[in-house]
């Protein structure tokens, strides 16, 4: 009985050489189909026939991946408000809440978000819009340029949130504990009351991003 010959490694197709370009593209995939929590080295690297030690020739840690990662998810944000027409706080708004529906579509992402730093060119392109509606509002630079973090900050905490929503459980004792809170000890949460559990959440967060466009337009910076 005869057995099957070697196959000659000269014979077997050529691995596409590793890049950076193509470690992101391939992890991007992956949070597609898998979700940001199975990026990791390690499963890149199955990913990609390869061994770990050699993604961090072109990525230091998963860190700088997720980052990367993010960027590129960015090119998804809908940037074309910047040039249309109408009230330019609203304009702005509509760009803030497309970024979180970005954040949204792929979950752990908000929450990778909070600390990612990316530095790429869709982030980058999302930051110069931001920058050109706060413009075209007459924002005061200083200003527009310490409100650019916060705006991003606001609109990434409020996705987190929302990706891993509180249970009903939660709410109701929140809820109960809120109505349950007597004058004498909690004055001001009894004077409010249900108000303080009032208003559909896209509401909500339409009013939040307004009223921190509209102070940042009005405090000046020290």
């Amino acid at each position: 009985m005869t057995s099957e010959p070697t196959r000659s490694r000269r014979e077997r197709p050529a691995k596409p050489a590793l890049t950076r370009q193509g470690i992101v593209a391939a992890s991007v995939d992956l949070v597609r189909s898998e979700g940001l929590k199975r990026v990791t080295m390690r499963r890149l690297a199955d990913v990609l026939d390869t061994a770990p030690a050699s993604l961090y020739v072109y990525v230091r840690n998963t860190a700088e991946l997720h980052a990367a990662v993010l960027d590129e998810l960015l090119g998804e944000v809908d940037l074309t408000p910047v040039h249309t027409t109408g009230e330019w706080q609203e304009r702005l708004a509509d760009v803030l809440r497309s970024y979180m529906r970005v954040l949204f579509t792929h979950p752990g992402l908000a929450a990778s978000a909070l600390v990612a730093r990316p530095s790429g060119p869709n982030y980058l392109a999302l930051v110069e819009a931001l920058l050109e509606l706060l413009a075209e509002g007459g924002v005061p630079d200083g200003q527009a340029s310490w409100g650019i973090d916060l705006l991003l900050l606001t609109a990434t905490a409020n996705a987190a949130e929302h990706v891993v929503p509180r249970s009903e459980e939660d709410w109701d004792a929140l809820t109960v504990a809120l109505r349950a809170a007597t004058p004498d000890t909690y004055p001001r949460i009894a004077a409010l009351g249900e108000d303080l559990l009032s208003g559909p959440p896209p509401a909500r967060l339409s009013w939040g991003l307004r009223m921190l466009i509209n102070g940042i337009a009005h405090t000046p910076r020290p």
